[in-house]
């Protein structure tokens, strides 16, 4: 029997970004969401030592200035995305649907305000992240269960699993970056979110597999379905096989690391120089675990990052847009939306 989702809303939830380039908005952001503790994962003291003694008194007017860089007239790349993908997935939707941000503004609990106002009876949770990590998945689905416990909701709260391996994400990236796999390109480079590998641990549920040998991620354990190493490596290994890429034509890069403890290798900073130094001429740089383009790719890697690649001799870079609003992502969440398979249930009042 199918069942109806008759009395059900669709909770989408993306990173978040600044209100606007000013250090003041930049640096309300950044103390947001380096506080998170999920984020930077040490006891409270500390982490308030840490961000308002060594991060907050500089950091902000940097990231201004590189936000300023990327800025839209219309807004935050990143928001104006995150709201074109509500809209045009609303049209295809017969239940109604809010977006939230983890960090800024539209924040969680107005989402749900506005869901519940709706009178659903069960909110589906879309984290907006393809892969499972402890800063971005796991900080949103316990942020959004804390809220709904606050507002002593009855609504049944469900999520979506991480979907790296999902034939329609897996689809829609090809489908994003067909044009640029039609053209001559020398190299392709996944360039991957970055964590440190002491989170990878954390959230081994085994407590003994991840990074504990170096066929850790291909060696079959109850940890991947935590583990965003071997989920990356699981995006990159299926978009590859279906786009008909060569081994030796990609490799795997994590980008945007925090600090002096050890994050996942290698660090796209250097494969960039690397490629560049080893004779790569015409690279093509995908971003496969942002959905929609924002700081870390149009910044990070369109601007810093390229003229990184060109300065150690290469001649053409290529920046692969995010899956943004492409008719096939749209798609692939329309399929999200009506899913039983991939959503576990969760109570707010078991938290």
């Amino acid at each position: 029997m199918n069942k109806s989702f008759d009395h059900r809303g669709i909770l989408l939830v993306n990173l978040g970004s600044p209100d606007s380039t000013a250090v003041r908005d930049v640096r309300r952001y950044l103390n947001e969401f380096l506080m998170d503790g999920r984020v930077l994962d040490v006891p409270y003291p500390l982490r308030r030592l840490i961000v308002s003694g060594f991060i907050l008194p500089f950091r902000p007017q940097k990231s201004a200035e590189a936000y300023r860089a990327i800025w839209w007239d219309s807004g935050s790349p990143l928001i104006v995305i995150s709201e074109r993908v509500k809209t045009r997935l609303q049209e295809q939707l017969d239940m109604p649907l809010a977006l939230g941000m983890r960090y800024g503004t539209p924040s969680i609990r107005k989402a749900l305000q506005e869901l519940i106002s709706r009178k659903v009876s069960e909110i589906l949770l879309i984290p907006l992240y393809p892969h499972y990590a402890m800063s971005t998945f796991e900080s949103v689905l316990v942020k959004t269960m804390v809220e709904l416990k606050k507002m002593k909701s009855d609504a049944i709260l469900r999520i979506v699993s991480p979907f790296y391996d999902d034939p329609a994400y897996i689809n829609a990236l090809l489908a994003s970056a067909a044009d640029y796999l039609a053209a001559d390109f020398d190299y392709i480079l996944f360039s991957y979110h970055g964590v440190p590998e002491r989170h990878l641990r954390k959230t081994d549920p085994t407590g003994s597999h991840c990074l504990a040998s170096p066929q850790c991620c291909s060696t079959p354990s109850p940890a991947h379905e935590t583990c965003y190493r071997h989920q990356v490596f699981e995006t990159t290994a299926k978009f590859a096989e279906a786009a008909k890429i060569p081994s030796d034509k990609y490799s795997v890069a994590f980008q945007s690391r925090l600090g002096r403890n050890p994050w996942l290798t290698p660090y796209t900073d250097f494969e960039l120089r690397r490629l560049a130094e080893s004779g790569v001429k015409k690279l093509l740089v995908i971003c496969p675990s942002f959905v929609s383009d924002c700081l870390e790719t149009l910044e990070e890697i369109g601007i810093r990052g390229k003229e990184s690649f060109l300065e150690a001799g290469g001649k053409d870079f290529q920046l692969i847009p995010c899956l943004n609003d492409h008719p096939s992502w749209i798609e692939a969440l329309r399929g999200y939306c009506h899913s039983e398979g991939r959503a576990e249930p969760f109570q707010s009042g078991s938290l």
